[in-house]
């Protein structure tokens, strides 16, 4: 196998970290270069203001991470993070209705970003295999259309220009990424780029969780799109600290809350009160923080008919998704497994960079559509995507066709059970097409479909609501 002599990645984030720690496996020495000064502690950081809003780590996602960073789920979870089985422990209203709470076959852990990404990176750093760059900001690539050699950096206190050589640069900088200006520079031909968006916005607050709410399972009311109307989410997630994480989300033409009285407004604007009554119970910690930063963008290197080798890009430099689906995190884990995956084949030889970043575009594929065919079906959403699954003129039977998949999944349990293994980004999307799927969607057991929320026995009382919100 091919030893890379040195690597190095742009970004301190989750993936810059988490592909840090994959590459110590390939290489003889790894560099992160970050712009910020990262925390010493699970704290807000300046380059990332979406970490205020809820975020989940999808179990596909956790295993990944367990590979390179065994007992890390374990660590989450002492520190007070929740685990969260679906559909056991969530109640949850969809378009299609109020899903069953079937037994759990898969799950994502839940906690604030801060907590989730210092638990990882306080054990990729004391690893000591990695030399982190803070208060350095990437500001060009040093080579030429054919190959990258190294990064140009500056010191974002004295202003000191240096260049790092690396015969792998990795770009994890995220969605504010500046990959295609760099590549211009170089010569190289612009990079196709698909862009979906619904126009979606953020707001979230932090509530202390009533006393004995302990095991209260979180909460999650979707928008319907067969409205027609801009569309409105609200879900209350519990988090460490016996806190609840509640953020409200809506499409274009939504006017979002800035304000504490807006904020419990827009919940009363949801399909069913259930998260405006957990307001009511909770005590608030926190001002309302807002985002406007959740468009699907995807970029898609591997198409051009030659790429640099020593470039990759991956994390949301590469494709970001509306954070609703919570998919950001694992997708980007996956794209690091496959990374691993083909250097563990036999590195990177001439003109094989290219090969990797198809690997790379390839792992973010489901969570990229599952987004963006979401998305479109709200009004107003913009699609500027050229993706044929979104823009051709089967485009609304697969639409139709998700509506009927989804309709089943809230009733049926074996039925659930794939569609949650996709939705985790545990199975392929590719299954829902199968004939041993389709047969299943005309064979399975339908439950009756729920008239509320199905909260089990002395759910509600455990936090103070009355019966009145319990399942009929």
């Amino acid at each position: 196998m091919t030893r890379l002599t040195r690597a190095v990645v742009l970004g301190g984030g989750w993936t810059g970290m988490l592909v840090a720690q994959a590459l110590t496996r390939h290489a003889a020495s790894v560099t992160v270069v970050e712009r910020d000064v990262l925390p010493d502690g699970p704290l807000h950081r300046k380059g990332l203001p979406q970490a205020r809003h809820v975020h989940v780590l999808w179990s596909s996602g956790a295993r990944i991470v367990e590979g390179y960073l065994p007992h890390t789920k374990e660590r989450l979870l002492a520190a007070g993070a929740r685990y969260v089985g679906f559909h056991d422990d969530l109640v949850t209203l969809t378009a299609s209705g109020w899903q069953h709470r079937f037994p759990a076959t898969q799950f994502a852990v839940m906690c604030s970003r801060p907590l989730l990404d210092w638990v990882v990176r306080d054990q990729i750093l004391a690893g000591g295999q990695i030399d982190l760059r803070q208060e350095t900001e990437a500001v060009d690539l040093i080579g030429d259309r054919g190959r990258v050699t190294g990064v140009k950096v500056r010191d974002t206190i004295g202003g000191a220009v240096t260049t790092l050589e690396a015969d792998l640069v990795l770009d994890a900088t995220g969605r504010g990424s500046r990959i295609r200006q760099w590549l211009s520079g170089l010569g190289v031909p612009a990079i196709e780029e698909d862009i979906v968006d619904a126009g979606v916005a953020y707001a979230t607050r932090l509530y202390r969780a009533p006393e004995g709410a302990d095991g209260f399972p979180a909460v999650n009311v979707a928008a319907d799109h067969l409205t027609r109307q801009s569309g409105r989410f609200g879900v209350v997630y519990p988090i460490e600290d016996d806190q609840w994480m509640v953020t409200l989300t809506g499409t274009r033409g939504a006017t979002m809350p800035t304000t504490e009285e807006d904020f419990v407004a827009f919940a009363r604007q949801l399909r069913h009160p259930i998260v405006a009554d957990l307001i009511g119970v909770a005590e608030p910690l926190s001002p309302v923080s807002g985002s406007h930063a959740a468009l699907n963008r995807r970029l898609y290197p591997e198409r051009l008919e030659r790429w640099p080798d020593g470039l990759l890009i991956l994390g949301d430099s590469l494709a970001a998704f509306n954070p609703v689906y919570g998919h950001g995190m694992s997708a980007a884990a996956r794209s690091i497994a496959a990374l691993d995956e083909r250097l563990q084949r036999g590195g990177f030889g001439p003109g094989e960079t290219r090969a990797v970043q198809r690997a790379l575009g390839e792992a973010v594929d489901d969570p990229w559509i599952m987004a963006a065919l979401k998305d479109i079906a709200y009004v107003n959403c913009r699609n500027l995507s050229r993706d044929p699954r979104l823009t051709g003129p089967d485009t609304a039977a697969r639409l139709k066709f998700s509506d009927f998949i989804s309709g089943k999944s809230v009733r049926s349990p074996r039925v659930c059970e794939v569609v949650t293994g996709v939705l985790s980004l545990s199975t392929s999307q590719s299954e829902m097409g199968s004939p041993q799927f389709l047969s299943l969607l005309h064979k399975d057991t339908m439950y009756p479909a729920l008239a509320g929320p199905p909260f089990r026995p002395g759910e509600l009382e455990m936090v103070g609501l009355a019966t009145r919100t319990a399942r009929a």
